[in-house]
């Protein structure tokens, strides 16, 4: 039989669920919180029927640890009891990142089988509203989703587990995609200018100017010219991710053996990222992003003298070098870290940026990932097929790349069109002057 009592404005149900080894029982406890909005008698009647249903659930050895757990308790188990079990370490880390940062701090406190969807819906508001970061704006469609998707697995464990009954996620609609995303990238232009700094440098004109010395004296500069070199191993690492489409961990994981100098490929079987602060090489989680990719014959000339160079210096340093296999490294040898490769990037930018006259010369803000954009769009506009591109890319579908580059892919059928349409009219004309 079930016992109720009052405490405050809330009230407690307790109810006999059996003993212990021991001897001792084995109370459940569940709160029944009236609705302000209604009336006493409808609370009474609402409370009534809650502690019935509450006395069935123990019965029938249905009760649900949901009612105890909050979110962030159960989420907390879910990471240690079946993430650790099933999901690789990048995921996870994403995952605890993504809960500790946008979701414990609005619904971690509410008891797991409480959460509703206006709770979720809440919080997809105020993230499309605010950043953490301090940046303007809320966060994109595909982060919230991104969100979305991870509070949901972490209910359909708990319902396979028995911890509630089912998952509020499924009557949620998170922001849709926004439609026509912009896919930053260089022009073809925009690719040779950036290729001619990265391969031969840059000199930036200084202009006169005063400076301020340590002890806070100043003084004068006059007019110089400065001349920028780039290091072997960052033309190899921008151009490969140029030439073919590669990613950022791909090519930090890249070894020596992956290049093949006779038949001019490159295998991509492994990515890097930052797990934990540790970095960590693992096999794609894709099948498709394994892959073999054809490499240009100029692009693989600058890759063999950058392995000349490193044996030169790996023989210079002697027992200094700690590193293994890898393309590229820090000066120890060891590999290089994935933040190194973007901060140069937009050193080369800035570096160019200041060497041109016209503002049509410089090139744009891009990040680093562009140039795997660019990569995919100068091939669209070459109307290299999709099934090509998107091999090249490790796309798992073709789908994928088509809703990535949509927008140019519409341009190269328009530029089809206009072919088919040179290629008929203009025969035709002629025939009908000779007429």
């Amino acid at each position: 039989m079930a016992s109720v009592t009052k405490r405050g404005e809330t009230y407690r149900i307790r109810v006999s669920n059996g003993r212990k080894a021991n001897g001792s029982q084995i109370i459940e406890t569940a709160t029944f919180t009236p609705d302000p909005n209604k009336t006493e008698r409808q609370n009474q009647k609402a409370l009534e029927a809650f502690v019935v249903k509450f006395e069935e659930q123990v019965i029938n050895g249905k009760f649900l640890d949901g009612e105890k757990l909050t979110f962030q308790e159960f989420a907390d188990r879910y990471l240690e009891e079946y993430a650790a079990q099933h999901l690789d370490l990048n995921t996870q880390s994403q995952y605890r990142t993504l809960l500790k940062i946008h979701v414990y701090p609005v619904i971690g406190h509410i008891k797991l089988a409480k959460i509703q969807p206006r709770n979720l819906n809440t919080l997809y508001n105020i993230l499309l509203k605010e950043r953490k970061d301090g940046r303007e704006g809320g966060y994109s469609s595909k982060t919230i989703r991104h969100i979305h998707n991870t509070i949901s697995a972490i209910f359909t464990v708990a319902i396979r587990w028995n911890v509630v009954l089912d998952n509020p996620c499924d009557r949620v609609d998170p922001p849709k995609a926004t439609q026509g995303k912009t896919v930053k990238h260089f022009t073809l232009e925009q690719a040779e200018a950036f290729l001619g700094t990265l391969n031969s440098g840059v000199t930036i004109n200084k202009k006169a100017h005063d400076r301020v010395d340590d002890t806070g004296k100043s003084y004068h500069v006059d007019a110089y010219s400065e001349h920028k070199d780039i290091q072997t191993q960052f033309k190899v690492f921008f151009n490969l991710a140029l030439f073919c489409g590669l990613r950022r961990g791909e090519l930090i994981a890249l070894e020596w053996s992956d290049f093949d100098f006779e038949q001019n490929t490159v295998s991509i079987s492994k990515s890097t990222s930052i797990i934990d602060g540790q970095l960590i090489t693992k096999p794609p989680k894709t099948e498709s992003s394994n892959r073999l990719i054809s490499v240009p014959v100029s692009v693989m000339s600058q890759v063999k003298q950058y392995r000349k160079e490193q044996l030169e210096y790996r023989m210079s340093i002697g027992t200094a070098w700690e590193g293994d296999n890898y393309l590229f490294t820090q000066l120890n040898g060891r590999q290089m870290y994935p933040s190194t490769p973007y901060g140069m990037f937009k050193k080369i930018i800035r570096w160019h940026n200041e060497a041109v006259t016209k503002e049509e010369d410089k090139l744009p803000e891009i990040p680093l990932h562009g140039l795997r954009h660019t990569s995919a769009t100068l091939l669209i506009s070459q109307n290299v097929d999709i099934r090509t591109v998107s091999g090249r890319l490790g796309h798992a579908q073709t789908s994928t790349t088509t809703d990535i580059y949509s927008h140019f892919l519409q341009k190269a059928d328009e530029a089809a069109s206009n072919t088919l349409e040179n290629l008929f009219n203009l025969p035709h004309k002629e025939t009908l002057t000779k007429c």
